[in-house]
Parts: C-alpha cells; sequence; structure tokens
C-alpha cells in the first residue's frame, strides 16, 4: 500500500502553484493523497513567510497537526522554510524542512526518509537557490481555474520585502514551455488560466534572447485557444500602453488589472524603495479605465509602513479615493527580518496601523459598491466555479466579481454569458438569457 500524504497550502498565487504542481509530483512518484478526514502518513505545508501572521498561522497547524496525528511526519517546504528552517526544525512533530532551494526535489527526499524509521532531529534542506528556473507541471485537480507560474525571484528590493531573499533572483518559464503547459490544460478541459509570477511584468529578462510579458502573452494568444487567461498581479512600471491595448483587444484575456500600489503618499513610496511617483501610478490606472470601462482594478495597500504620519495615510486615502478601483487588498506593515525597514525606530503603533487599515476598507467598500450597481443590467462572461444544488452555481465573471446564478445548475467549468438582475452580498445575482451562450466542458 503507498504512503499517503496531504498539502496544506498557504500564501499568494505563485505558492499555489506550486503546491499544486507539487502534488502531481508527489502522486506520479506513487505517493496516494490522503481523504480529507483520513489521517496521512506525511503532511506537507507549502508556506509563505511575507508577514509575522503568516509564519505565526504555520506554527500553529504544526502543533494541531502533531497533537491531532502525533504518527504522521510533518514535511514544511517554501519560503518560510527557505527563510527560517531551524526555527521550524525546533517544533515538534517535524521530520523535514526543505526550502524552495530544494522544493523539487521533495518527492525524492521523501521517498527516501519514509524508508526508514523516522530521525531523531530533523532533516533541513536548504541551500542557494539556482538561477535556473525549476519547472513542475501544472494539472487541473480540484481547481476549475488552475495557476501557471511562468516567473519566479524578484530582483527589486523594496525595504520592506523579504522575498527576494527566499525566492532568489528573477527567472522565467521558456515561452515554448508555457505555451505546451497550456496547450496541456486546454486538453483537460480548462476553460480559464490565472499566469502568475513573482515578479510577472519582469518575465523573459533573463531569458536568451531577451522577452517581455508581452511577447509571452501575444504568442500564448497566437499558439493556444484556452477561451481565458487571467494576468495575477502586475506592477505599475509593467502596464504598458501596449499591454493595455492588447487586453481592450483581446476577448480571451480577462478584463482584470491588479496592480500593486502599497501607497499613494509619495514620501512614503520613497521609503519604501518603490520604483515610480503616484502622478506615474495614476497615468496607468486611468489609461487602464479608460480603454477597459467595465473592468475590474484591483491593488495591495499596505498601512502603518515606519515613518507613516497621519498627514501620510490621508495623502495615500486622498489618493486612492481618487482613483477608480473596484476592490483593494488591504494588510498592516510586518516586519520581516533583515529589511531594511525593520531596522527602522519608527515603528507605527498595531493599533494606528489597524484603524488606518479599516479607515481605507470603508472607502473602498464604497467603491466596490458603487461599481457592483453598473454592472446591473449587462451580460457578462461568468466561468462557473461550483453548483451546490441543481438551482444554484456560483461563478467569477472575466471582471473579477461573484456572480450567483439561482435559476438554473450549471455544471462547474462551463463558460456562460450571463445578465446580471441585482447586487447580492458582496457580489452579483444573474439570469440566463433566453439566447444564452454556453461553453461546457
Amino acid at each position: 500500500m503507498s504512503q499517503t500524504f496531504r498539502i496544506l497550502n498557504f500564501g499568494c498565487r505563485a505558492s499555489q502553484a506550486d503546491g499544486a504542481a507539487l502534488k502531481a509530483q508527489l502522486i506520479a512518484s506513487g505517493f496516494g493523497e490522503a481523504g480529507d478526514d483520513v489521517a496521512s502518513d506525511v503532511t506537507v505545508l507549502n508556506t509563505c513567510t511575507v508577514t509575522g501572521r503568516a509564519d505565526a498561522e504555520i506554527r500553529q497547524t504544526i502543533r494541531r497537526i502533531h497533537r491531532k496525528e502525533p504518527q504522521c511526519r510533518i514535511l514544511v517546504t517554501g519560503c518560510y522554510a527557505q527563510r527560517a528552517p531551524n526555527e521550524i526544525a525546533a517544533l515538534e512533530g517535524v521530520a523535514w524542512v526543505v526550502g524552495n532551494s530544494h522544493k523539487h526535489s521533495v518527492p525524492e527526499i521523501l521517498a527516501n526518509g519514509l524508508r526508514g524509521a523516522a530521525p531523531v532531529l530533523p532533516t533541513v534542506w536548504v541551500g542557494e537557490i539556482s538561477r535556473e528556473f525549476h519547472f513542475l507541471p501544472v494539472f487541473p485537480d480540484d481547481r476549475t481555474r488552475p495557476t501557471l507560474k511562468v516567473q519566479d525571484g524578484c530582483n527589486a528590493r523594496c525595504s520592506f520585502c523579504v522575498i527576494p531573499a527566499v525566492r532568489g533572483p528573477g527567472r522565467s518559464l521558456p515561452p515554448g514551455s508555457a505555451v505546451a503547459q497550456i496547450q496541456a490544460l486546454e486538453r483537460r478541459g480548462v476553460r480559464e488560466v490565472v499566469l502568475s509570477g513573482i515578479n510577472i511584468g519582469s518575465y523573459g529578462r533573463d531569458l536568451t534572447p531577451r522577452l517581455t510579458f508581452l511577447d509571452l502573452l501575444e504568442r500564448i494568444l497566437s499558439e493556444t485557444s484556452l477561451p481565458r487567461i487571467r494576468i495575477s498581479s502586475i506592477e505599475p512600471m509593467d502596464v504598458s500602453a501596449e499591454l493595455i491595448r492588447l487586453v481592450a483587444s483581446e476577448r480571451r484575456l480577462a478584463d482584470h488589472f491588479h496592480v500593486p500600489l502599497q501607497s499613494g503618499c509619495d514620501r512614503i513610496l520613497r521609503q519604501m524603495n518603490r520604483r515610480y511617483w503616484t502622478s506615474h501610478y495614476a497615468e496607468r490606472i486611468h489609461a487602464i479605465r479608460e480603454a477597459l470601462p467595465n473592468a475590474a482594478i484591483g491593488a495591495d495597500v499596505m498601512v502603518g509602513f515606519p515613518g507613516e504620519t497621519g498627514s501620510d495615510h490621508e495623502d495615500s486615502r486622498r489618493f486612492i479615493e481618487s482613483l477608480p478601483f473596484t476592490y483593494l487588498h488591504i494588510f498592516p506593515y510586518s516586519a520581516r527580518p533583515s529589511t531594511p525597514a525593520a531596522l527602522r525606530r519608527d515603528q507605527v503603533n498595531g493599533r494606528v496601523a489597524a484603524e488606518r487599515g479599516r479607515d481605507l476598507r470603508r472607502l473602498v467598500r464604497r467603491k466596490r459598491e458603487r461599481f457592483l450597481k453598473t454592472q446591473v443590467g449587462r451580460d457578462l462572461s461568468v466561468l462557473i466555479l461550483h453548483g451546490p444544488g441543481e438551482q444554484n452555481c456560483e461563478g467569477l465573471s472575466s471582471n473579477y466579481l461573484t456572480v450567483a446564478l439561482h435559476e438554473s445548475g450549471l455544471p462547474p467549468n462551463t463558460l456562460a454569458i450571463l445578465q446580471v438582475t441585482g447586487v447580492e452580498r458582496d457580489g452579483l445575482a444573474a439570469r440566463l438569457p433566453s439566447d444564452s451562450c454556453l461553453s461546457p466542458v
């Protein structure tokens, strides 16, 4: 009987893509996936370390697993494992710590380690991260919208960010491999793929000949027929006029731009070592809205960066209010070891940062409500994600809105043109028009 595993993923889309690929590798290596309510021989934690809260959640998860299943051996991999392997190895129940440097070797490490008795001390596999792109094939499993990681690592040096240290330098998946992966997913019936990376706009700068992310998109569009391709997140410096025109003119590209902002105050942007001014950022966001009047536009915003004053926060708030955002990911600054920002003495009180976050959430909630109301009466292209019953199903629109369809139970992985009938909770309600267009698996 094969050894069984369970994998728990934490963090960003790129990390989720790593986890899905790792799961496929383990299954291909002969491991069996344990059911939700079944004990497993091994639990793999694919970790994030972008905030202190992420680290704490992972430590808590390790303790909970060991308490519930003391015979289960735990392997911890990913960014937290790369950053603080000894900290993780000291936790009871951990048998292996495998950094991003050796993540591609997890099946081999497990196969060898499970042959014998459990070691007295955890085995740690962490080293320098290769400049090569370790390609892990993507297979759709329980996800209707699989993520294809086409880029990894980052050469930027934002003063608050630990990711370059745990992900290594920027490196790219060759375009031929990316196209082949999408073609394989297409053959399996996938209707939407999310392209992700740690800094996806830097795609191709390490390749010979040098390419751009726009080059990759154009090749994917010309060599595949996948119905929908979504860009996960792209830095403002890489949102070019050419990219905006391509998304606006190509129906297969989702009407969706996620452009990290971090702060709407120029003084704080400089201290963050971000490479743009608010005026440059605003130009790009307004250009997106002009070309794509119905697009989703989102951003990451940090509150409580060291030295951020009440006046800085008000500047940021006014700037955010002036732009046509449809959603924001708002989070408090978290000091990350060995980053310049963590060494500063002017750290902002956590309660102050939390209140600033609540202030921005109230603001963006009003923006989102206004945007949702503009969708009523429109026809939207919606990918059905799941249908809990014959009379209920839920999907995601091209412009990144949750859509509930109550009158008909369409199967998951169906693309449908739905007519929006109203606003429902934080999303939309819709119905099938009489001349509906369906694209099932």
